[in-house]
């Protein structure tokens, strides 16, 4: 099949277009050109969407794509775009996100028939975007496929931590001795999936009908524990530390960097049903323990010179001062 990924270099999508390639798909990336190089073989087509969205609707519809992947879809003008630009697709993958469902769940596990409450403005987007797709399906027979991960990571971030996204820095404090905030007592359940496991599910949907109109929670069976996942973390550096407990109302009080996400998704249970999705799409298979999704991101860290100097931020060991002298 020829296939269109629009992005093609992030996260998720880069094991994508690798499969892509070893399952002998003609592969052609749209992107800004300012990640990694895709791997030989691809073609890109260079521009930006969002700066000039004629310009990536007409590329693509002199191409006559097979499939189409949208990596890089955030909101209603987006998705409107994406029509255009695949009007004649044999079949149209949309990258959502579980972020849609909100975190006020009627039951768990949450299944794709859920009623949407997204609190976060990426969740509200991707909503937005899905709706546009999911109306040209029902009103037009647009061919989509509805993908929504959870927390899927690999070696191009840092290290994920329950309080807070961004510089990887607890890993240097872990190595160090130091303890680690954790909110509240940790056991706040959620679901972590490797990009590698995620590459099968949007492979596997391609040239299947039964896929088509229908929307997948990409997520991994079973959840774990934010305590859970920090231990693991631990074994993977080779050191434990001390978890210091910290209410989410002291933490956003105390203005930790980038605590936001903690707030909105992390401070509060994920758990998914993927049994759609292993139903349909039997290549889908996710394998990764969380032990073996980290200790490759923490390689890749050192590697890179991605691993900041932790007494440089001393905001962590002023919280825990406080929190001890509250607790005493």
């Amino acid at each position: 099949m020829k296939v269109a990924i629009v992005g093609g270099t992030g996260n998720i999508s880069t094991p994508i277009v690798q499969l892509l390639l070893e399952t002998g798909h003609e592969v052609i990336c749209y992107n800004r050109g300012k990640m990694s190089k895709p791997p030989q073989g691809v073609r890109v087509i260079q521009g930006d969407r969002y700066a000039d969205p004629a310009a990536f609707e007409q590329a693509m519809r002199n191409e006559n794509f097979d499939a189409a992947i949208d990596m890089i879809c955030f909101n209603a003008e987006h998705a409107q775009s994406s029509l255009r630009a695949f009007r004649g697709v044999g079949q149209f993958v949309m990258c959502s996100t579980i972020a849609t469902y909100g975190i006020d769940y009627d039951w768990m596990p949450v299944s794709e028939d859920h009623p949407l409450r997204p609190t976060t403005e990426y969740g509200r987007g991707k909503v937005a975007a899905d709706a546009v797709f999911l109306a040209a399906y029902y009103g037009e027979n647009f061919p989509v496929t509805i993908i929504k991960p959870a927390t899927t990571f690999g070696p191009t971030w840092n290290l994920l931590r329950q309080i807070r996204v961004g510089n990887g820095i607890w890993v240097d404090r872990i190595r160090k001795g130091k303890p680690i905030v954790v909110c509240g007592n940790g056991d706040t359940v959620h679901q972590f999936m490797s990009v590698n496991d995620a590459a099968p599910c949007f492979v596997g949907v391609l040239g299947k009908p039964h896929c088509i109109g229908q929307t997948y929670n990409m997520v991994k069976r079973g959840f774990t524990s934010w305590n859970d996942y920090h231990r693991a973390a631990m074994k993977a550096i080779g050191r434990e530390v001390e978890m210091i407990a910290v209410s989410l109302a002291d933490l956003i009080a105390a203005a930790v960097p980038g605590i936001e996400i903690c707030r909105d998704i992390f401070a509060h249970n994920l758990y998914a049903d993927p049994n759609r999705l292993y139903r349909d799409v039997p290549e889908f298979n996710p394998q990764t323990t969380i032990e073996n999704i980290i200790a490759p991101v923490i390689e890749s860290m050192d590697r890179n010179n991605r691993t900041p100097n932790s007494d440089e931020e001393p905001w962590e060991d002023n919280l825990i001062k406080a929190q001890r002298k509250v607790s005493s």
